[in-house]
C-alpha cells in the first residue's frame, strides 16, 4: 500500500508474524487512506485470530476502523484465557496437528481431526458448520473469513502445543473419557463383552476395559499407560480437572 503513514506497534508475541526487518517496536506503515485497520494488520502478516485490542492514539477501535495519517496504532495479542462466545468450546485441528488432537482427546476435550488433508476450504467450512475453533500453524488458513473462530499454534513441539492451547482456552478437562482415535465418548466395558476383540495376552493380563461408543475401539491400561498418565497428570496439575481413573 502507498500513501500517508501510520505508526504500527505490535505486541511482542505478534512480531514473529512480520518480516525480520519490520519487527521493531514501532514500525512506520503506509496506508491507502481507505483500508480498514484489520486489513492493515493482516497485510503486516498478523492473523486477526491472534489480535485482541486495537488502540488508536490511546482509544480502542474495531477492526473496521480506517486509520488516519499520523495516527499511532497499538496492536495487542488476545487476552488469556480467551473466551469463545456462540457455541460450546470444541476444536478442529488441521492435518499437521494429529499428536495434539490425540492429547486433547486423552484429556476429554472435544477435538475433531482429519487424518487426510481435506483442503483449506473444507476445513474452514467445517469450522463454520460445526462452530469449532480451528487450530492451525497455517496463517493463510486462519485468514479465511468463513471460519467460526481460530487460533495459531505457536510451537511445533507437542508438549508446548498442548500447554499453549490449554492455557489459552482453559477447556474443561475430563481425562480418559474420549476415544483418542475418533473423538467419540468412552463407556466402561466388561471383559466378556469385548473379549472377541482382545489378543490372548491382553485377555489374560487385564480386567478393566473401556470401549468407544462410536468406533467400538477397546482401551485398557497397557504398556503405554504410564506415559499417557504422565501427560494427564501434568495437565490436570497445571490446568485443573479430574485425573482419575
Amino acid at each position: 500500500m502507498n500513501g500517508p503513514g501510520i505508526h504500527l506497534t505490535l505486541a511482542p508475541e505478534l512480531r514473529l508474524f512480520v518480516p525480520p526487518g519490520r519487527r521493531a517496536e514501532r514500525v512506520p506503515t503506509a496506508t491507502d487512506g481507505a483500508s480498514s485497520l484489520g486489513h492493515v494488520v493482516e497485510s503486516a502478516g498478523v492473523p486477526l485470530t491472534e489480535v485482541g485490542r486495537l488502540l488508536v492514539d490511546g482509544r480502542e477501535e474495531p477492526f473496521s476502523y480506517v486509520p488516519r495519517p499520523g495516527e499511532t496504532v497499538e496492536v495487542f495479542g488476545v487476552d488469556r484465557p480467551q473466551r469463545i462466545a456462540g457455541a460450546p468450546l470444541r476444536f478442529l485441528l488441521d492435518v499437521h496437528l494429529g499428536t495434539l488432537a490425540r492429547r486433547l482427546r486423552l484429556l476429554g476435550v472435544d477435538a475433531a481431526y482429519e487424518n487426510e488433508d481435506i483442503g483449506d476450504p473444507a476445513l474452514a467450512t467445517r469450522s463454520a458448520d460445526e462452530r469449532r475453533v480451528l487450530l492451525s500453524r497455517d496463517r493463510g488458513l486462519l485468514r479465511r473469513r468463513e471460519i467460526f473462530a481460530g487460533a495459531y499454534v505457536y510451537s511445533d513441539n507437542p508438549d508446548e502445543q498442548l500447554r499453549d492451547v490449554l492455557g489459552r482456552f482453559t477447556p474443561a478437562l475430563a481425562p480418559w473419557t474420549r476415544c483418542t482415535a475418533c473423538n467419540g465418548t468412552l463407556r466402561d466395558a466388561d471383559k466378556e463383552s469385548v473379549g472377541d476383540r482382545l489378543q490372548g495376552g491382553t485377555h489374560r493380563s487385564y480386567d478393566v476395559f473401556a470401549q468407544c461408543t462410536s468406533c467400538e475401539r477397546v482401551y485398557w491400561r497397557g504398556a503405554h499407560h504410564a506415559r499417557l498418565e504422565r501427560i494427564v497428570t501434568d495437565a490436570v496439575e497445571e490446568f485443573g480437572g479430574v485425573a482419575a481413573p
